[in-house]
């Protein structure tokens, strides 16, 4: 049985939406676009939504909008996909890293706690505050320790419906900012939107969205420098549609996690994802499981300040760094021997996420290493993502529960340290 790692839901009500662009001959600048923004915007609790051309553009112009200039510097994860970081690079400002918590897998509140305290780092403008694989961050606590001047942008990218304390996500910033590529809740085929309550900030992203062009609409006149990031007229046409399904599609969803965790509660080599308290709604983007420090340690050779990730901010001295690499890739080799097992036998599976200070074009330019970043090199070589989508059978999941189990069983009797 071959299983997809992620699938679009998409019905007839999708295909009669997108139909009646095409039929209308109006591929751009429509009335979907209007459409789409307005479902958005009502189902976050936003004022203001801006529709484009994917998550990364959305928080490009979030960046570009909030004055973020050249020498800046934003507080990131190294934990999360690579635009949550680059949008920096943009405006020739600086992604400054904050190590993660090791269950949330979001920025440490301790390790934020330290970094502010510490003053470590001078000139922090913004904070790209991650709600990574749909779970919150501890929002009430990021606003107790950020200083006033630092501005917060909320990358909900993966979070769409989810709820902290009740409220939705992506409100919880200056801006926020969703995603829709088909692996994500919803989809637009490429997409992503901006959500504010700041009417000046909506200005601006709107303009700079389509080319710097005013209020006024003036085709080719521009008030400012701009981009088209415009979302096209089909795309939102598909996003309406599935907007107007998201309480089914999330059930769906919720459906398909909560199986997973039945399936593998007594599993002793994985760790089940880790939901807050504060997480009054989960959403589900991903379903990622973490090899078990505890049942690896076994038969590879890991120190006992690993396994219970008791790890400093940072690793400092030659041979403590030697160390700590030849422990990472000890790990990262159980680990992608164990995928290419599970993609061998028809399970889709993917390493998430390969830290982003440890991407070489960061390592060429900023000059990091193994050990910079220790809580999310370890998360990085433990975690991985299975076959997850709404429409993933009941059968396909347990397929996926037994090929995950017999090919971690296999990979722990041909490797060991």
């Amino acid at each position: 049985m071959f299983v997809p790692l992620s699938g679009a839901d998409i019905t007839e009500t999708e295909k009669e939406h997108v139909s009646n662009v095409l039929n209308s001959g109006r591929l751009a600048l429509g009335p979907y676009l209007d459409k789409f923004e307005n479902i958005v915007k009502e189902y976050i609790g936003s004022k203001y939504a801006v529709a484009v051309n994917s998550g990364t553009s959305a928080l490009h112009l979030i960046v570009k909008a909030l004055n973020f200039n050249k020498g800046q510097k934003m507080i990131v994860t190294p934990f999360t996909f690579i635009s949550s970081a680059n949008v920096a690079l943009y405006e020739g400002g600086v992604p400054t890293f904050v190590d993660i918590d090791p269950f949330s897998y979001n920025i440490s509140q301790e390790n934020l706690k330290y970094f502010v305290e510490n003053n470590l780092e001078k000139n922090v403008k913004l904070f790209m505050g991650v709600d990574i694989f749909g779970v919150p961050l501890d929002w009430d606590k990021v606003y107790k320790l950020l200083p006033e001047n630092v501005n917060i942008i909320e990358d909900s990218c993966e979070a769409l419906g989810g709820e902290y304390k009740g409220k939705k996500l992506g409100t919880f910033g200056q801006a926020g900012a969703f995603a829709f590529y088909p692996n994500k809740q919803i989809t637009t085929g490429e997409g992503g939107i901006i959500v504010t309550d700041n009417e000046e900030l909506y200005d601006i992203c709107k303009s700079m969205s389509n080319q710097g062009r005013g209020k006024s609409g003036e085709w080719l006149i521009s008030e400012r420098l701009g981009y088209n990031y415009r979302m096209d007229e089909m795309s939102a046409a598909l996003g309406y549609a599935q907007m107007t399904r998201i309480s089914e599609i999330s059930k769906k969803r919720s459906e398909k996690a909560y199986n997973y965790f039945e399936l593998f509660k007594k599993e002793k080599s994985v760790v089940l994802p880790y939901i807050p308290k504060e997480t009054t709604s989960q959403s589900w983007f991903v379903f990622v499981l973490r090899l078990n420090l505890d049942w690896i340690k076994e038969f590879v050779s890991i120190p006992n300040w690993v396994v219970n990730y008791e790890l400093p901010i940072k690793i400092i001295g030659e041979k403590n760094r030697e160390e700590w690499k030849n422990i990472i890739e000890r790990l990262r080799n159980f680990l992608f021997t164990f995928l290419k097992k599970l993609n061998e036998r028809g399970v889709q599976s993917k390493n998430y996420f390969h830290p982003v200070h440890l991407q070489p074009f960061y390592q060429k330019f900023f000059g990091y290493s193994e050990g910079d970043f220790p809580k999310a090199e370890l998360t990085s070589c433990l975690t991985f993502a299975i076959p997850f989508f709404s429409n993933i059978t009941f059968e396909q999941q347990e397929h996926v529960y037994k090929v995950v189990v017999k090919c971690l069983q296999e990979t722990k009797n041909e490797i060991s340290f």
